[in-house]
């Protein structure tokens, strides 16, 4: 396409025409001339007076001058930002003196953001506004399971204090969901609140060695080969001698006869001493509880009491088989030990002697009666052996 050609009469007039026209930009004379802009401004160079381009320099800023003045702008707007996120980290640092918690960030928003906009604040303390909108929006939920942890702590305290804070979390569990009248709860809510108070079950441990072993007495088979079970009752039992420390730094001894199908304390029997005629006692008990000991398992340790004489004669006289595991190592007779061990650490705890005999006999018989009726036991689902045992269909069927 030829290019076009302009008389100088016409440049003169484009050019006039424009200086004429004051408010009308240069694009918009060369659009109605039909030229193009840069074509109109060699023109203005080369016939203008001047009038319309010292009138522009003078009322228009220079690109300079306009680059310019943005930055300033945006300078002004950065500092602004900066004051702001001071601002809000000062008044942060003494609201999270006691700790920095996502909780406390949310309620830290939540309460200054009347002063600063969400955005900022989320911005500030790089959080989501989504989860704060949402904390916020399930704060009436937060408050009524609030108030239903208040109660079920006070709950949880009274079985706590009425069991001398022996209970655990799962003990308390069962002795609550026991109470037809409330809502069944579940032990990882009863730990997280017993957490909360600061109440746990008491689980210190002495160890104890009571065993006087004779290697010249004559040593049984081991029949139970540490595995404490028992299809029904009165068929296998486990029995052990734990001592009793008195402050005035004597002894009282405690012997058991515990059933392996219930954890049941079938006999027992306390003494100042450790003679042969404590264990009889013990299994006299037994014998006593269940009526016949004929072909029950009686496992033991090595001590000088269970291998003697009069006792192997007791043993025969009642048709008991005994068993006796190996020399040294208390996991043979695990079960027993485990006994002891919860006795000491729920009747002593953190006493390390009984004030007297006398003292002594009380504490350890209400425990060990308590024990067999009231005190749960994890063997037992959580209920106390002799609930256990009337509520085991092998024990209805075997009483038919």
């Amino acid at each position: 396409m030829p290019s076009k050609t302009y008389s100088e009469e016409f440049k003169r007039d484009a050019v006039a025409l424009y200086e004429k026209s004051p408010g009308t930009s240069i694009q918009t004379i060369a659009t109605e001339l039909g030229v193009n802009r840069n074509t109109l401004q060699n023109w203005l160079k080369k016939y203008g007076t001047g009038a319309r381009t010292n009138i522009t320099t003078t009322s228009g800023p220079s690109p300079d001058s306009v680059s310019e003045a943005e930055r300033i702008r945006q300078l002004e707007r950065e500092v602004s930002r900066l004051r702001e996120e001071r601002d809000i980290l000062r008044k942060a640092a003494k609201y999270f003196a006691e700790g920095d918690e996502l909780v406390s960030r949310f309620r830290f928003v939540d309460d200054t953001r009347h002063d600063h906009s969400v955005k900022r604040l989320c911005e500030v303390l790089k959080l989501n506004r989504s989860s704060y909108y949402k904390w916020k929006s399930t704060a009436h939920i937060r408050k009524k399971r609030l108030l239903s942890d208040a109660i079920l702590g006070a709950r949880i305290k009274t079985v706590f204090t009425k069991e001398r804070g022996c209970y655990g979390a799962k003990r308390i569990t069962a002795e609550l969901n026991n109470d037809s009248a409330g809502i069944p709860v579940n032990h990882k809510r009863v730990a997280r609140i017993m957490r909360s108070l600061k109440l746990c079950g008491y689980t210190r441990k002495r160890k104890v060695t009571t065993t006087v072993s004779e290697q010249k007495k004559p040593v049984f088979p081991d029949l139970v080969g540490r595995k404490f079970t028992a299809e029904k009752p009165n068929q296998v039992y486990v029995g052990d001698i734990t001592y009793l420390p008195i402050a005035d730094g004597s002894n009282m001894y405690l012997a058991t006869v515990i059933d392996c199908f219930s954890r049941r304390l079938v006999g027992f029997a306390i003494a100042d001493h450790m003679r042969t005629g404590l264990v009889q006692d013990a299994l006299l008990m037994a014998k006593g509880q269940r009526g016949s000991l004929e072909v029950a398992v009686f496992h033991s340790d090595h001590g000088s009491v269970y291998t003697s004489h009069t006792f192997q004669g007791a043993c025969k006289n009642l048709g008991i088989r005994q068993s006796m595991g190996g020399i040294g190592t208390s996991a043979d007779n695990a079960l027993a030990e485990s006994f002891n061990a919860a006795l000491k650490r729920e009747v002593l705890q953190d006493a390390k002697t009984f004030a007297n005999q006398l003292q002594c006999r009380r504490d350890v018989f209400r425990w060990c009666t308590r024990y067999n009726t009231v005190r749960r036991h994890s063997w037992c689902k959580y209920l106390a052996p002799a609930v256990f045992e009337e509520r085991c269909p092998v024990i209805l069927k075997s009483a038919s």
